[in-house]
């Protein structure tokens, strides 16, 4: 997101929080599950927002995170309805969303940080 464009931030981290609560407790899809909102970048007219997210508990079931995608884009029009009741914007953007990998990631190199800590001999530094 352009560094140029602080309202499109603060609108971005608006949605995160709204779309959290509204997830967490409105929606009823069983599919979702535990889910975090990890971002939100809009674009600079407002019209578009890519929603990241991850889940909560074990990461890495692609099936898993391609069911949770489909129930959220299923769920993108109440989202959104939502958005528009809970925000003051003249366009609610439409709503785009994306598994967000770098959790997963960081789990990853911490493991394999840990694995080359514990394989290190003693005397070595």
């Amino acid at each position: 997101m352009p560094k140029d464009y602080p309202r499109s931030r603060r609108i971005a981290e608006q949605i995160q929080r709204e779309l959290s609560q509204i997830i967490r407790l409105e929606l009823k899809d069983p599919r979702v599950g535990m889910i975090t909102v990890t971002d939100v970048e809009v674009t600079q007219d407002y019209s578009h927002a890519k929603i990241f997210f991850t889940r909560l508990g074990n990461l890495g079931d692609a099936a898993d995170n391609a069911s949770i995608l489909k129930a959220l884009e299923h769920a993108g029009g109440f989202l959104r309805s939502e958005l528009a009741h809970r925000m003051r914007l003249r366009i609610v953007p439409q709503l785009h969303f994306e598994y967000d990998e770098s959790v997963e990631r960081g789990v990853r190199l911490s493991n394999l940080i840990d694995e080359a800590v514990a394989t290190k001999p003693n005397g070595a530094t």
